[in-house]
C-alpha cells in the first residue's frame, strides 16, 4: 500500500557515501545531484516547522522560507570544511524562518516544546544534537526501520495511522520502532566516543 502522507513523496534517503558523491557532483554543477540533495534533506525543513507555534494560515508561508532557506544552503555548502549538511541546514533554515517570522507578527516567534511534537521514545530527545545525529544515523538501519523511525519520530506521525497506511499491525510497528531505537542509540553512543578527542 503506497503511503498516503504526501511529504514522503519523491523524498529520497542517501546513505553517508551517495551524500558524498552527490556533493561532489553538484560541485560541478550538476542539477540532479543538486535536487537530489534538496529533496533529500527536505523533511528538514517540515520538522523544523514544527517547532513554532504560528497560526495555520502562516504554516505554509513558513514552509515556502524555509524550502527557499534549504536552497540557499545546498547551494553555498561547502563540503571541503568537512561540516555535516545537516549541521550547516538546521541554522539557516532556521534562522530564515525566524526572521520571516519576526517581519509578519511583529515579534520573536514562539518555538514549541519538544514534548508537544515528538513521539515519545526511550531518549531524551530534547537535545538537539541527538536529533542532528538522527539523520545520519537512520543509514545504519535496514530500510524498514529507518522508514519507521522517519516517519513516527521525524515526522510525527501517529503509529496507528502509519500501520494503517502500509497495511501493518500497530504492535509489529512498535515492535520495530523499539529495535531501531536500540540499534540507534548504540550507533549514536559510538559515534560520541570516536568523536571525543
Amino acid at each position: 500500500m503506497e503511503n498516503s502522507n504526501p511529504e514522503s513523496v519523491n523524498r529520497q534517503y542517501l546513505s553517508r557515501e551517495e551524500e558524498n558523491d552527490l556533493w561532489r557532483l553538484c560541485g560541478d554543477g550538476d542539477e540532479d545531484a543538486r535536487e537530489r540533495l534538496i529533496l533529500a534533506y527536505r523533511p528538514l525543513v517540515f520538522w523544523i516547522a514544527k517547532k513554532f507555534r504560528v497560526a495555520p494560515q502562516r504554516y505554509q508561508d513558513l514552509i515556502q522560507e524555509g524550502m527557499m532557506a534549504l536552497i540557499k544552503a545546498v547551494d553555498r555548502f561547502e563540503p571541503s570544511r568537512n561540516n555535516r549538511f545537516v549541521t550547516y541546514g538546521f541554522y539557516r533554515i532556521k534562522g530564515q524562518m525566524t526572521n520571516f517570522l519576526q517581519r509578519v507578527e511583529a515579534r520573536a516567534p514562539c518555538p514549541v516544546d519538544d514534548s508537544e511534537t515528538v513521539t515519545p521514545d526511550p531518549f531524551d530527545v530534547a537535545s538537539l544534537d541527538w536529533k542532528i545525529c538522527l539523520f545520519d544515523g537512520i543509514e545504519a538501519l535496514s530500510s524498514r526501520e529507518g522508514e519507521v523511525i522517519r516517519e513516527l519520530v521525524l515526522e510525527g506521525r501517529k503509529a496507528r495511522e502509519y500501520a494503517d497506511s502500509i497495511g501493518m499491525d500497530v504492535s509489529n510497528v512498535y515492535r520495530i520502532q523499539r529495535q531501531a531505537l536500540a540499534r540507534l542509540k548504540a550507533w549514536l553512543e559510538l559515534e560520541d566516543t570516536t568523536e571525543r578527542p
